[in-house]
């Protein structure tokens, strides 16, 4: 039975010979009118009619071709294949309708891999159990009318894909997810063959790709980077390799860094109309809201990790980075050596010259031990006036030859802090050497500093002194 013949059947009822010896030519004719009139008014009032089984395939299909598709490719095919954006929750399903409606509107994709947005009326098909075996409707395409309706069609598909890249990024946590799911969401709903964020420093370090998705970036890079750094605050294109359309979105955030959405179609794409200007610059909001956030979060990292008066390492993720770096030099048969370092009468110069002074006097020590280490090297303020270093791939003799220049320098750097009268400012500093294959864990190797460092501290400080493994 052909799907959208079924009133017409019924419409006029056989007589009883008719049963037997078959409908009559007037009868069959006025059958086959009733098709066929059935199928004009459907083709001339519609730009896409279609009916679905119980698996959501498409097995019925007009007009021929519908939306630039032949039928015969659709046919057998899920009807989500023509959604622009297939299989998220929360976009409208015209193809799936588990109660009668009208006027809804839904984004398809044409054969030629542009949008049209359509009006859909559509309706469940149901068995005699009333479970759903189907669908059956039709559409409209509203996204080409002209003057007001153009307008407010076009308005709704900005709205809709923005929309769109809303509810993905709200999917997501973490900033770099975020922005990945807004990049691929742009990508699907304009049609594109990339998009990627660019990062144009201003202090002379060679721009950044911060995010990308699709491909061919490198195709496009430097035709999108040359419209960055023309400094325009509005949208601009260009040509690029092999005829690429590029268009950059320039964005500054509200910490300054400058920043720019490229994106770029294949060659022999269609033209970026003024639709997908204004929907690019509607999204590179969302683009500097998400580097703002993306900002912030590494900014709660990095205090996380670092002491906030020195800007060295704290002792969470001192030990933490410590502990990841036993594995690796244990294979590759390394030592490591740790140096706790203690500032003498730090008490005293804190309790008579006041916390400004003592603030001054660590964030001098930070300076003198970040001087005093290699870029591998570890630096931290574990609290109070403790310090720590640790030494990749450094045995006792190096510790020791540096620890005797921190002895002698530290004397000279903070020696202006304490009152003549007080006790002069100096380092106690404790050294223990890990040595590979020999299972020594962080805390015992820490016990071993902190022993040795207090053993200098009770000899009369200002000194350092190492820890063995078999005296500990």
């Amino acid at each position: 039975m052909h799907p959208f013949s079924a009133p017409f059947e019924h419409a006029i009822a056989p007589s009883p010979e008719a049963s037997v010896a078959g409908p009559s030519p007037a009868l069959h004719g006025a059958l086959l009118e009733s098709r066929q009139r059935w199928r004009d008014l459907v083709t001339m009032a519609s730009d896409l009619a279609f009916e679905t089984d119980g698996w959501g395939r498409l097995v019925f299909v007009s007009p021929d071709p519908a939306l630039g598709w032949p039928t015969s490719t659709l046919l057998g095919q899920p009807a989500e294949m023509l959604l622009a954006h297939t299989g998220d929750a929360a976009c409208f399903n015209p193809f799936r309708p588990t109660a009668p409606y009208r006027r809804r509107r839904a984004w398809l994709r044409r054969a030629d891999g542009a949008l049209v947005c359509l009006s859909f009326a559509a309706a469940p098909l149901l068995d005699e159990d009333g479970r759903i075996i189907g669908a059956r409707g039709v559409a409209q395409d509203i996204s080409e009318q002209e003057g007001q309706d153009a307008a407010v069609a076009a308005s709704l598909r900005r709205g809709e894909v923005l929309d769109h890249i809303l509810w993905r990024m709200r999917q997501e946590v973490l900033a770099p997810r975020m922005m990945q799911a807004a990049l691929e969401s742009l990508v699907t709903a304009m049609g594109l063959e990339g998009a990627a964020v660019l990062d144009l420093r201003s202090n002379g370090v060679e721009p950044a790709v911060l995010h990308q998705t699709g491909s061919n970036l490198a195709e496009v890079l430097q035709a999108a980077l040359a419209l960055l750094e023309e400094g325009s605050p509005d949208a601009r294109l260009a040509t690029a390799a092999e005829g690429r359309l590029v268009l950059v979105c320039p964005s500054q955030t509200r910490f300054g860094e400058r920043a720019g959405l490229a994106l770029w179609r294949a060659p022999g794409g269609r033209a970026m109309d003024q639709d997908d200007l204004v929907l690019a610059s509607s999204s590179t909001g969302i683009i500097r809201v998400i580097l703002e956030h993306e900002a912030i979060q590494h900014e709660m990292a990095r205090q996380a990790r670092t002491d906030p008066l020195t800007g060295l390492l704290n002792r969470r993720a001192f030990l933490d980075e410590m502990s990841r770096r036993l594995d690796r030099l244990d294979r590759d048969g390394l030592p490591g050596t740790l140096m706790f370092i203690d500032l003498d009468n730090f008490k005293t110069l804190n309790d008579r010259r006041g916390h400004d002074v003592g603030d001054e006097a660590l964030c001098l020590t930070a300076a003198l031990l970040r001087a005093s280490t290699r870029p591998a090297d570890l630096v931290a303020r574990l609290g109070g006036d403790e310090f720590a270093l640790w030494l990749d791939g450094a045995d006792e003799l190096a510790a020791a030859e540096r620890a005797e220049g921190l002895r002698l320098e530290a004397p000279r750097t903070l020696g202006h802090l304490p009152d003549p009268a007080d006790p002069p400012m100096s380092m106690s500093i404790g050294i223990a050497t890990r040595w590979p294959g020999r299972g020594e864990d962080v805390e015992q190797l820490i016990n071993r500093a902190d022993q040795v460092m207090y053993q200098v501290k009770r000899a009369g400080r200002g000194n350092w002194r190492v820890s063995r493994p078999e005296l500990a």
